[in-house]
């Protein structure tokens, strides 16, 4: 995580997240070091889908069709953030940590990490065998810390 800090101060890149199934661990795991000022923007656990048509400004008719865990929902929730943030990096994370909650469709572990930086986005489809919620979260911060550390490169 200081790897990450010291390239993006080093870098001047500010960065941002919007967060559901991790609930604010990832902006906690960022803001946990000495240093996070210089590039943590702006993070919000949009949880409730309610949380991502009015802060986010996810269109609703995605999220009808189909459903806060998909490609469409992270992508919209990561164009949306850039345009609250003004970060240069911004992430979005939705997922099923479970243990609830799941379909056979998308099953407990299934977790979509946006990240935009300029004009490019990529959403990510990951699907993590943890047995459990917290260990499912903390396989998608660093997942999602990963994918910031190679598009800040």
């Amino acid at each position: 995580m200081k790897t990450l800090i010291k390239l993006l101060t080093k870098k001047r890149l500010k960065i941002s997240f919007a967060e559901s199934c991790t609930g604010g661990l990832l902006a906690s795991s960022i803001t946990s070091i000495s240093g996070a000022s210089k590039v943590f923007d702006l993070g919000l656990v949009t949880y409730s889908n309610q949380a991502k048509i009015k802060i986010l400004k996810v269109n609703k008719n995605i999220i009808k069709k189909y459903g806060a865990v998909s490609h469409q929902c992270c992508s919209a929730m990561v164009k949306n953030l850039s345009k609250i943030s003004k970060a240069n990096i911004n992430v979005s994370i939705t997922g099923i940590a479970g243990p609830k909650g799941s379909t056979k469709e998308k099953p407990v572990g299934l977790v979509y990490i946006g990240v935009k930086k300029g004009n490019k986005i990529q959403v990510n489809k990951c699907m993590f065998k943890a047995k459990n919620r917290s260990s499912i979260q903390k396989a998608t911060v660093r997942k999602a810390l990963n994918l910031v550390f190679r598009i800040a490169k």
